[in-house]
């Protein structure tokens, strides 16, 4: 079952996008429903992580770029939680959802090093236990595009199988790119260009591989650009599954796309 805030249907700045999404997941016989309480759309980041032997960990959410606009921001416990029935580990880490990107199998967790400046009262080598611990899973360390406001993980790679990722390829000058697939090989996993285009301000218009993946489909975000039919046809030749393509552009204006938006519970 996939999990929405019930905002994107409240704001009429998400609702088009939001029934684009929606049609498109009921076309493809894929279950939903929206949730109450969040103070703000992005489900990813403040509901719980589940780990490969079903735990669910709900970490701090307090990332400094909600400093200041505390009234965005979601608590599970005492937001969210009132309204699962859901055996819940709490954590003092302060790590958001969308810094996470499982593996298939959840043995490898990809997260930035955002993590790092987000919990400075730890030591780096302390947390990392801890993380590999809670999540169950090899902690892979890349680092975070800086004029990502969130640097989240999400936003860079996503796994294709436990060996290869898809990754952002986009001409930075500094080399991000490279970068990252460095990072990833110590690990012995590759990673392939997927299309990507850069927008300015916060705005996640461009972010193709932040899509919404179940069983079957994954949904796709597109953006009403010359893009579109490369990033469409690049994930057909990569993924084995149904590709579905949904444009939710006044969503990722406000900078996340699909799998920010969403949850899922088995």
């Amino acid at each position: 079952m996939l999990y929405f805030s019930s905002l994107l249907k409240a704001n009429p700045q998400y609702s088009l996008s939001a029934e684009n999404l929606f049609s498109a997941l009921s076309d493809s016989g894929e279950k939903f429903t929206l949730f109450d309480g969040a103070k703000d759309i992005w489900a990813r980041d403040y509901m719980p992580i589940k780990t490969k032997s079903g735990q669910y960990i709900s970490f701090r959410y307090e990332p400094h770029y909600l400093k200041g606009y505390e009234r965005r921001r979601t608590d599970y416990c005492n937001d969210i939680a009132p309204h699962f029935a859901l055996p819940v580990t709490y954590s003092n880490i302060n790590l958001d959802g969308g810094n996470v990107v499982f593996s298939p199998s959840k043995t490898k967790a990809v997260i930035t090093d955002r993590v790092f400046s987000e919990n400075p009262e730890y030591d780096k080598n302390n947390l990392l236990l801890e993380l590999e611990n809670l999540l169950e899973a090899e902690i892979i360390i890349i680092p975070s595009l800086k004029s990502d406001m969130t640097g989240h993980a999400d936003g860079v790679v996503r796994f294709v199988n436990e060996n290869t990722v898809i990754g952002n390829a986009s001409p930075y000058k500094n080399g991000y790119e490279q970068k990252v697939k460095s990072a990833l090989k110590k690990h012995g996993i590759s990673c392939l260009d997927f299309p990507y285009f850069d927008s300015a301000g916060i705005s996640a218009v461009g972010s193709y591989l932040n899509f919404l993946e179940t069983d079957k489909h994954i949904f796709l975000p597109v953006f009403s650009d010359a893009q579109d039919e490369t990033a469409v046809k690049r994930a057909k030749e990569i993924f084995e599954k149904n590709i579905v393509a949904v444009n939710i552009n006044s969503i990722a204006e406000e900078g996340g796309v699909m799998n920010c938006i969403s949850w899922e519970m088995n």
